[in-house]
């Protein structure tokens, strides 16, 4: 069972940049296709990015297409999510999950969850 734990949140100003790691334990990592997913305030859980599992093809939200970009390392079993050009709506708890093989847009088909990591945009 892949087991996953995010990092790299924080506070931030308009227009800066982070990365997100997601650590995943687990021989089977490489067979599982990853999402990024974000929840606001008040907000329902939303999709962010996906990418397969030989990170091959990669797809995002409109609202972040050309902003962010996802990538893993399967030799070093993580994930990553490089956030550039930050905005104030884009502040939300930010969870990677897991899925085998296939990618997928929504999470409720993403069986596998860390626990999130704030992102918080404020001038």
């Amino acid at each position: 069972q892949v087991q996953l734990v995010e990092s790299g949140g924080g506070l931030v100003h308009p227009g800066d940049s982070l990365r997100l790691s997601c650590a995943a334990s687990g021989r089977a990592f490489p067979s599982y296709a990853m999402g990024w997913f974000r929840q606001a305030p008040g907000k329902e859980r939303e999709f962010v990015a996906t990418i397969s599992w030989n990170g091959g093809v990669s797809n995002y939200a409109d609202s972040v297409k050309g902003r962010f970009t996802a990538s893993r390392d399967n030799a070093k079993n993580a994930v990553y999510l490089q956030m550039n050009s930050l905005k104030p709506e884009d502040t939300a708890i930010y969870y990677c999950a897991a899925r085998p093989f296939t990618s997928s847009y929504y999470s409720h088909e993403y069986p596998i969850w860390g626990q999130g990591t704030q992102v918080t945009v404020s001038s």
